[in-house]
């Protein structure tokens, strides 16, 4: 698994390297701590389970609105200035975790983690970009998002044995690989020339000024529509998914666990060939290639009778997960104007609105009409995103035409 990775990044730039190979350890760090926090808050305090539901929704919901900020930051100050805050800040926000016990203080801390999140990841796509030949960021992100799931696959785990030791010590253990790989980048980015690199600044865009460019960019709304009714689709997989197998399989808790592996296993061993196809593609027919996929793996967990067809299913769904994710990546990167590049990937957060609805609308499906109407409602979901991504794409394409003309 580590050996396909790192032997696939010797064409890249070595910041891009450093943030690749960073994205494994901060995500093997980060899954120790995160995907237990609703456990932590209920062993560490006496909160409510709808309290402990809410300081978790907020992480969310202020990634949501801070990816926007942090994207126009990064194009205004310099990337390195924003990703380094964020990622400092982050270490310490995991050990706060650790050591506080205020319904309050865990609010604010995930309120923040969420914050980091968005200011980070938008600018090291941005940043991933600015330093990678257009024809090889297909590339990139596609390793990015490997590098995602080779973290999440293994931080669980690490996280449950860390767990049994001391319930804190999964948090600091997070805090402190933080603190280490910003203090590394830091370094790294000073022996790389990342000042040079950013060049001389610009003419500063305010908030304002970039918020207009986003808000008449009719083509770039198109694609976060479908990027929003995407993720209505693919969040299926991480709520409903597993009430509909608890409820209709014998030990559905167990089959679950199961299929969350093979996922990550499936991207793990896809995502090298399938980019190698989709960069002699356009990101648009890899967008349209990957929703057909999701709507079959709905279809397939609609009416599958055993373990092996969910599995399948689950199988097929990721193919479209592991080609949507990076082409979602590179229709940014396309459309955004030169020195916005950051503020385009941070509005792309703006799609995590489809993870918010999604949960919701497929619970209503789920409870009111029953497990089958719910994926065949969702798969015909994912096929209508390919509509949006098209009105984007010829949007983008006349606005292209009027320039050329007008240059002409």
């Amino acid at each position: 698994m580590f050996k396909r990775f790192f032997g696939t990044m010797r064409d890249f730039h070595p910041i891009v390297n450093v943030l690749l190979a960073g994205t494994i350890f901060a995500r093997i760090a980060s899954s120790m701590s995160l995907p237990f926090l609703a456990i932590y808050l209920i062993a560490a305090t006496d909160m409510s389970p709808t309290m402990v539901g809410a300081i978790v929704g907020i992480g969310s919901l202020a990634g949501m609105l801070g990816g926007f900020f942090g994207g126009h930051l990064s194009d205004r100050f310099g990337r390195r200035v924003v990703m380094l805050a964020a990622i400092y800040m982050w270490g310490f926000v995991f050990l706060g975790f650790a050591f506080t016990g205020l319904p309050v203080i865990f609010a604010l801390l995930n309120a923040i983690n969420g914050l980091c999140r968005s200011f980070y990841e938008p600018v090291s796509q941005a940043l991933m970009a600015d330093l990678t030949e257009k024809e090889k960021r297909f590339s990139v992100f596609s390793l990015r998002y490997m590098a995602i799931n080779i973290g999440v696959a293994v931080g669980p785990l690490l996280g449950t044995l860390f767990a049994a030791m001391s319930g804190r010590l999964p948090w600091i253990i997070t805090g402190c690989i933080y603190l280490a790989y910003g203090l590394l980048l830091h370094l790294l980015l000073q022996k790389f020339g990342i000042r040079r690199i950013e060049g001389e600044k610009k003419e500063p865009v305010t908030m304002a000024q970039s918020w207009n460019v986003i808000r008449r960019d009719r083509a770039f709304r198109y694609f976060i529509i479908g990027g929003i009714v995407t993720a209505i689709g693919y969040s299926q997989m991480t709520s409903t998914l597993s009430q509909f197998i608890d409820e209709g399989f014998a030990n559905g808790v167990e089959l679950f666990a199961w299929m969350m592996s093979v996922n990550a296993i499936v991207v793990v061993a896809f995502q090298i060939p399938f980019s190698k196809w989709a960069e002699k593609r356009t990101p648009m027919t890899a967008i349209a290639v990957g929703s057909v996929f999701y709507a079959i793996g709905h279809i397939g967990f609609a009416f599958s009778g055993s373990w092996w067809m969910l599995v399948a299913s689950m199988v097929v769904f990721t193919w479209g997960e592991i080609l949507t994710f990076p082409a979602g990546s590179m229709i940014v990167d396309r459309i955004a104007p030169e020195g916005m590049r950051g503020t385009y990937f941070g509005a792309q957060t703006f799609t995590s609105l489809g993870h918010f609805l999604g949960p919701w609308i497929g619970g209503i499906l789920l409870q009111g009409y029953g497990g089958q109407a719910l994926f065949v409602t969702v798969a015909v979901i994912s096929i209508a995103a390919i509509w949006f991504f098209r009105l984007g794409e010829s949007r983008s394409a006349k606005v292209e035409l009027q320039a050329m003309k007008a240059g002409a």
